[in-house]
């Protein structure tokens, strides 16, 4: 593709301003803003080194520019090795939306496109700096198994913050990802935090069960509208078997992991065929609303480390708890520690699936455990299809629940306050 073609609709997608912009404009001119991979000698024919090599060429000359990398699409994905640094101001920038049941070349079963296809077992594939974007891209692991858990390969992430800079101000948008172990993972620390990080739009199915993992993000991280399922690469080569998926559930993980982080926003969340929906580690607050997490053995997981402002907001969610080794570990949610959680118009209901092993009920709807003083609020919940005589267990004495306009099991009313406890001997 000329990249004089290209440029008015990139301009537009990547929201450079395109008033005064003339079909007459000056190739150099143009070429000040983005350049197409393909310039650097990055080549579907290229051996995978030889890709790697020379797209860091590229990045090397948009860093100072803060200009942007153009992954021209191609009927033949770009094999690439891993060891790739996004520098600081640049954007690596594909044509897709989000693809999430695959592209599919008319004659073979691989994706086209802006692809990646990635082998190498050795080396995160992408570690970003500050003040980066990468949008539109996909990246595919050819040799991943689809049937046999015991032939998984444990990809290093497919992308990366920086351990040694941090990340802050990175947007990671309309990114599908096939076969990967890990995909996004922005656990820092705390000489090196992440800050600012945008994940949206972004389709997968990590055979980790780890799809979004934050830590020391001090400045609000949003993950919006992210879907992960086993079938996002159903066009191209079917979806996972059984007997991986339920090797997934196993590995005890959660889709969403969230630690040292104030004020997460996380909006339109998806996940099917996992242990764990969302983690809320001790040292969060946050707001999470519009959910599924559907097939897993715990929905939601929150904790808290201070009773000043380890709160969490959710709504507007359901949870299909109904996956795990024994029914006794099955829960909708767990909430300990210290801290406050909100739940309105909150669902949860289990039953069978044919995508994996199911046990088709939860335990209860809601695990209290620890013994510090905590408090819940529950508004408008409806909770079915869980095994005990009450939604609720509580096994800590000092925490305070109050549940208003919430049904239970078998369709009537539950409303209690923290007297209903004591009294009843939950």
């Amino acid at each position: 593709m000329s990249i004089r073609l290209f440029l008015v609709p990139f301009f537009l997608y990547t929201g450079y301003c395109t008033a005064g912009f003339h079909e007459n404009a000056t190739f150099k001119t143009i070429n000040n803003f983005a350049k197409s991979i393909r310039e650097f000698g990055v080549l579907p024919t290229n051996t995978p080194a030889m890709n790697r090599d020379n797209l860091q060429k590229a990045i090397n000359w948009a860093h100072p520019r803060g200009a942007a990398i153009y992954v021209e699409p191609t009927d033949v994905p770009y094999p690439m090795e891993g060891g790739i640094i996004l520098r600081a101001n640049v954007s690596l920038v594909g044509v897709h939306g989000p693809v999430g049941r695959g592209t599919r070349h008319p004659d073979k079963a691989q994706p086209v496109g802006s692809v990646f296809a990635i082998e190498d077992e050795e080396k995160v594939f992408m570690t970003v700096e500050n003040a980066t974007q990468i949008r539109g891209i996909q990246f595919w692991y050819p040799k991943q198994t689809l049937d046999d858990p015991a032939k998984i390969i444990r990809y290093p992430a497919t992308i990366q913050a920086s351990k040694a800079k941090g990340a802050q101000g990175v947007m990671l948008s309309c990114l599908t990802f096939y076969g990967e172990f890990i995909a996004m993972d922005f656990n820092a620390k705390a000489e090196a935090i992440v800050e600012q990080i945008l994940f949206e739009h972004c389709y997968g199915y990590p055979l980790s069960g780890e799809f979004i993992r934050i830590d020391y993000c001090y400045d609000i991280p949003r993950i919006l509208h992210c879907h992960v399922n086993p079938a996002n690469r159903r066009f191209i080569d079917g979806g996972y078997s059984r007997a991986v998926i339920d090797s997934v559930v196993a590995r005890k993980t959660f889709t969403y992991r969230i630690d040292h982080t104030d004020n997460a926003q996380c909006i339109d969340l998806f996940t099917f065929g996992a242990y764990g929906g969302i983690y809320l580690g001790p040292a969060t607050y946050g707001q999470l609303t519009n959910f599924n997490f559907d097939c897993v053995t715990v929905g939601i997981h929150k904790l808290g480390d201070n009773s000043r402002n380890r709160n969490w907001q959710v709504s507007q969610g359901s949870i299909i708890a109904n996956t795990g080794q024994h029914l006794n570990e099955i829960h909708s949610l767990i909430v300990e520690g210290q801290g406050h959680m909100s739940l309105t118009n909150v669902e949860a209901f289990s039953g069978p699936n044919n995508a994996l092993t199911t046990l088709d009920k939860s335990q209860d709807f809601l695990l209290v455990t620890g013994n510090e003083k905590l408090t819940i609020t529950m508004v408008s919940c409806r909770m079915r299809d869980y095994v005990a005589d009450n939604p609720i267990t509580r096994s800590n004495a000092n925490a305070v629940i109050q549940a208003i306009g919430c049904f239970d099991k078998h369709e009537n009313i539950f409303e209690s306050g923290d007297r209903f406890y004591h009294d009843n001997g939950y």
